[in-house]
């Protein structure tokens, strides 16, 4: 790295000069976001997109494209057990949970994003 990087709080924020394209990290958060209405097709358009710019750019995006992933492997199982659990009706209420849990993920990496930063706690399964 060189050595006019500037860390926030233990994580990279972006280097000074030339702001790196970060319009494929937003498309993947919308396609995570529309995946809600489209039964999360999007969302794999989008995890396959986050698969492919992922080790392209800065570290702090870098993340961004690993949060993303980690987003859609935890929001297909957390659908996948609401999907279960509505078999003894308790699901739509662990369904409505998951929807709200990935809107609350989008928007924190978005704001990342506007920030120049890397998302906050990538490796945690909640928010």
């Amino acid at each position: 790295m060189s050595d006019n990087v500037q860390y926030d709080d233990d994580r990279v924020v972006a280097e000074q000069g030339d702001p790196p394209d970060t319009t494929m990290a937003i498309v993947v958060y919308a396609l995570h976001l529309a995946g809600i209405v489209t039964g999360g097709v999007t969302a794999l358009v989008g995890v396959v997109i986050a698969y492919v710019y992922r080790g392209r750019g800065p570290a702090w995006l870098d993340e961004h494209y690993r949060y993303q992933i980690r987003t859609f492997w935890l929001a297909v199982l957390y659908f996948a057990v609401s999907a279960v659990l509505t078999l003894v009706l308790i699901g739509f209420v662990t369904w409505l949970a998951a929807v709200v849990w990935l809107v609350i993920r989008c928007v924190k990496g978005i704001k990342g994003l506007q920030e120049q930063r890397a998302p906050d706690n990538v490796d945690t399964w909640l928010v």
